[in-house]
């Protein structure tokens, strides 16, 4: 080899140093596992429990718990209404569920999958999220477009802040404040979480949907309809750089280690973006399946959780429903595990 390489011409050389850098960010994730569930139904969002080894995926009147090495099924908080999201409570004993068409949060202990509290909400509770600096869970409502605080310990609304529209995904970064997507209004809104005040509205892309965070690089990763994910500043608001993902995204993630962003696209497929620099490339699009929009990840695996079933055809459109979503398949629901 070592003679061969000495042969070679200048530009050969230059070529093969070339691929040398290229080739581990051309496809570095790849699909691992496919794990069946055999209860049927919609889904929504996902969410890891990493220390636990855990993944919560809401399914419309119950939510599941599977194991996150090896998909079995550990139980399922169930009597729901129309699950959308998790939060976690870092005490390793509670969790809240965001439950749409009960107008509700409801409490859950994570040792036994028992609902031990129903808090009254706004109308259509969708994204939910643990806030750490105030020990407070945020539910975002999109029907009445506004957040519900809810204080951990007396487990009551403290606070309820009027958004300038549908609110979607959103953010801590831990030290005062929350970003959330405004999805009608292609904004995204910065909360300080003490005063509970809306202190900057800033212009995004086009329905932002998912939502994640670089606390360190003071970075915002909001995923779009129109084949965008926007970057923004955190301090400023400015967008930075749209790299193209996939259609019909509904998730973000982020990877402190990797310095990667991902999103999670319902055509069927995966966008990787190197956010170690600048020019956030994207770096690999790889092939999922239709209808894996959501997903989940664990840093401390570097694994990508996302889920989907297949589809029949849409029933007919009528004057109530003019854009019918196609039935699901029974028994086709599954879990897609990504790694490297």
């Amino acid at each position: 080899m070592r003679t061969l390489i000495t042969r070679l011409s200048p530009t050969l050389l230059l070529a093969f140093s070339c691929l040398s850098v290229i080739a581990p960010a051309q496809g570095p994730y790849k699909i691992l596992d496919h794990w069946k569930l055999p209860d049927p139904g919609g889904w929504d969002y996902l969410l890891i429990d990493s220390p636990a080894h855990r993944i919560y995926i809401t399914r419309g009147d119950h939510v599941d718990a599977i194991d996150s090495t090896s998909g079995k099924l550990l139980g399922a908080i169930s009597g729901l209404h129309g699950t959308h999201g998790v939060a976690l409570n870092p005490d390793g004993k509670t969790g809240y569920i965001s439950d749409g068409r009960g107008n509700a949060v409801i409490v859950f202990d994570r040792s036994t999958f028992s609902i031990t509290a129903t808090i009254p909400a706004g109308a259509n509770p969708d994204a939910i999220m643990w806030e750490p600096a105030t020990r407070s869970v945020w539910a975002f409502n999109g029907r009445s477009a506004d957040i519900s605080v809810i204080d951990a310990d007396s487990r009551k609304v403290i606070a309820t802040i009027p958004v300038p529209g549908k609110p979607e995904f959103a953010v801590s970064d831990g030290k005062g404040s929350v970003y959330n997507n405004i999805e009608d209004k292609n904004e995204i809104v910065k909360i300080d979480v003490h005063s509970h005040k809306i202190v900057a509205t800033w212009p995004a892309c086009e329905s932002p949907s998912g939502l994640a965070l670089d606390p360190t690089g003071n970075r915002l990763f909001t995923v779009c309809d129109g084949k965008k994910m926007a970057v923004l500043d955190t301090a400023s608001g400015k967008i930075l750089a749209t790299p193209a993902i996939g259609n019909g995204p509904d998730a973000a993630a982020y990877s402190a280690k990797n310095k990667l962003a991902f999103a999670s696209c319902g055509e069927g497929v995966l966008s990787v973006i190197d956010a170690s620099g600048s020019d956030y490339k994207t770096i690999q699009t790889l092939p999922t399946k239709r209808g894996a929009r959501t997903m989940t990840y664990d840093p401390a695996t570097d694994r990508i959780y996302t889920v989907t079933a297949d589809f029949g055809p849409p029933p007919a459109a009528t004057a109530d429903n003019p854009h019918p979503r196609p039935a699901i398949l029974p028994g086709t629901f599954e879990v897609l595990v990504i790694g490297r």
